[in-house]
């Protein structure tokens, strides 16, 4: 069984919501630093300030791309994971074209992904959200082979601003269908550390999570 310790060791500690201040910005750095995340999840915008406030600590910073609908076109989603690069990220959550993927496009949503792998490719892990709760679980195994076709690191289950997040269910399919080496990122949902256990053992490596200081204290979160 995984220790809080360990689970601490997988979390992206996020804040994403559009009222988020610089202080609040700061102090998710602070407490991803204090409980050992393995980055913090900003908006693009906040990349330098949770660069600076990380540096030397060994938390990483994550930042999203095409969020949180994937309908951005290509070059912008790429232009947008290189500028985020250049500013300090560490790692990128893209969202898939669920549209795209909805209306049979798969070369499209195939050549989304590639773009964005291309312009992360040596500099930092490629995670790419498919909002499982908007796809048929037939979709959501398209859409995890895709992301594995592509060359992306991670597929991740949710943006947290969709209808639902995570489920144990899910997890399990994506591992079922991209193997036992692919990343896959839980998130939304993701509150307790008796979820974040199930989670992990279905197939997670990493949980994204609003309420991650109350995952590895053993509270229960409110949050994303």
């Amino acid at each position: 069984m995984y220790t809080p310790d360990q689970i601490a060791g997988m979390i992206d500690h996020t804040l994403l919501t559009a009222v988020s201040t610089e202080a609040d910005i700061k102090r998710v750095c602070q407490e991803a630093k204090q409980y050992h995340f393995a980055t913090v999840c900003v908006n693009p915008y906040w990349v330098p300030t949770a660069s600076a406030e990380l540096a030397g600590s060994g938390v990483g910073v994550t930042t999203v791309v095409g969020f949180p609908l994937g309908a951005s076109r290509t070059e912008s989603k790429a232009a947008e994971a290189a500028d985020a690069i250049a500013a300090g990220a560490t790692e990128i959550d893209m969202v898939l074209n669920i549209g795209a993927l909805k209306s049979g496009l798969t070369e499209a949503v195939k050549q989304d992904i590639e773009a964005v792998v291309a312009a992360c490719k040596g500099k930092a892990p490629l995670k790419v959200i498919i909002e499982t709760c908007y796809l048929t679980d037939e979709e959501k195994r398209q859409a995890s082979l895709l992301c594995k076709e592509a060359g992306a690191d991670f597929v991740k289950t949710s943006t947290g601003f969709g209808t639902g997040g995570a489920t144990v269910e899910d997890i399990a399919l994506i591992r079922s269908v991209v193997g036992p080496d692919m990343g896959i990122k839980a998130s939304g949902g993701v509150r307790d550390l008796d979820i974040a256990r199930k989670l992990i053992e279905a197939g997670a490596t990493r949980l994204g999570a609003s309420s991650s200081i109350a995952i590895v204290t053993g509270g229960v979160g409110q949050g994303y």
